[in-house]
């Protein structure tokens, strides 16, 4: 079945245009570094062709891709398949682990790459609806509910996108109970992980269950989006060789340059670091943020537990037609209205992407659109 485009990206296409915004709310992602920071520790003689030591990826990335999870111990480099971001690892997942028929079980609001799958295999989706009365938690009952004998795989996204909202270890644990308890696989994206403001990184789901799946990349926190690199952390033999396999028909190998540039910046003489500076960048602007929302009576959001978005709920109007009149001049600023997440009451405000994006010039637009 042909894969039709989900609300997310068609908003985005739609509102490309010649004029770029002036300002942008809402970049999920830290500061992005610049390539010279990584020049020193490039090899000027390095070969632009495969790694030639593994089709799972650079042996050294895959190690320290175990190492920033917190995985030691629990899961080997043999266990990491690195990927052209974590949306192909998740695609990787969706299209081995579905098939006609199958159900498969994810939240709402949350990332809606499962949905888009869900339909062009023809599987049955079955959302489990979070709700911000709740602080936006997931509701264990009812996702124990939604779990039935026919359920295939279970996905989520921890921390949520896009309301930051964080699954803790216990939590984790009882997901893991409903999805053995009918044999299901259990797919984690921890592409948001690394910026924690409340509690410490969760556990990854690969190191606490058989059939569990951690996907990342160091899209969001390192801000290194554009290297596309990305990874699925699976103890499955079989389920990892066959995601080469698929892979091989899709992206086919890693780019070698990007995983040099991810395995540099992984290592732990940066990594921690680099976590530090965008943590600090990262708790600065929601506090500016948070403070913004308190003096603005159309807005009310539950800030975010991790990562560097939320929802903010808008009165007066509808998400979608705000976004349009805030991204028209005279305000020329970008935000991703609700709709995208099937919440169309709210926005999602980020504090994302440094200084580029101007986000205090942004907040003055919004404030402005926002009182007309």
């Amino acid at each position: 079945m042909k894969v039709t485009i989900h609300k997310l990206f068609g908003y985005l296409l739609d509102t490309a245009g010649d004029a770029p915004p002036e300002c942008v709310l809402g970049l999920s992602l830290s500061a992005p570094p610049r390539l010279r920071e990584f020049m020193a520790d490039l090899d000027p003689d390095l070969p632009l062709d495969w790694n030639g030591a593994s089709f799972q990826g650079l042996p050294a990335l895959r190690d320290r891709v175990i190492a920033a999870t917190g995985l030691a111990g629990l899961c080997t480099a043999d266990d990491v398949l690195i990927t052209a971001g974590a949306a192909e690892a998740n695609y990787l997942c969706f299209r081995q682990i579905l098939n006609t028929g199958d159900e498969i079980v994810t939240d709402s609001p949350g990332w809606p790459q499962a949905g888009v799958m869900a339909r062009a295999i023809g599987a049955r989706l079955v959302t489990v609806k979070r709700h911000e009365a709740d602080g936006w938690r997931i509701d264990l009952d009812s996702l124990s509910r939604a779990v039935t004998d026919k359920t295939r795989l279970i996905f989520l996204s921890n921390p949520n996108n896009p309301t930051g909202a964080l699954m803790d270890a216990a939590t984790l644990a009882r997901i893991v109970q409903i999805a053995d308890r009918v044999g299901a696989w259990l797919v984690v994206d921890e592409v948001y992980a690394g910026l924690e403001w409340q509690g410490p990184r969760a556990p990854s789901i690969a190191g606490l269950y058989p059939r569990g799946i951690t996907t990342g990349s160091v899209s969001k926190a390192l801000g290194l989006q554009g290297l596309r690199t990305g990874w699925m952390i699976c103890r499955d033999r079989h389920m990892l060789m066959d995601g080469v396999i698929l892979r091989e028909n899709s992206s086919e190998i890693m780019n070698i340059l990007g995983e040099h540039i991810a395995a540099i910046a992984l290592g732990a003489e940066r990594l921690a670091p680099a976590l530090a500076r965008a943590r600090a960048e990262g708790a600065a602007g929601l506090a500016m943020l948070n403070r913004f929302i308190a003096d603005q009576p159309r807005l009310s959001w539950v800030p975010p537990q991790a990562g560097l978005i939320g929802l903010a709920r808008l009165s007066g109007e509808a998400a979608e037609p705000f976004a349009r009149r805030l991204l028209a001049p005279p305000w020329r600023t970008f935000l991703l209205p609700g709709s995208a997440f099937d919440e169309p009451a709210h926005i999602r405000l980020g504090v994302g992407g440094g200084g580029a994006v101007r986000l205090e010039e942004g907040l003055r637009r919004l404030a402005a659109c926002l009182a007309t």
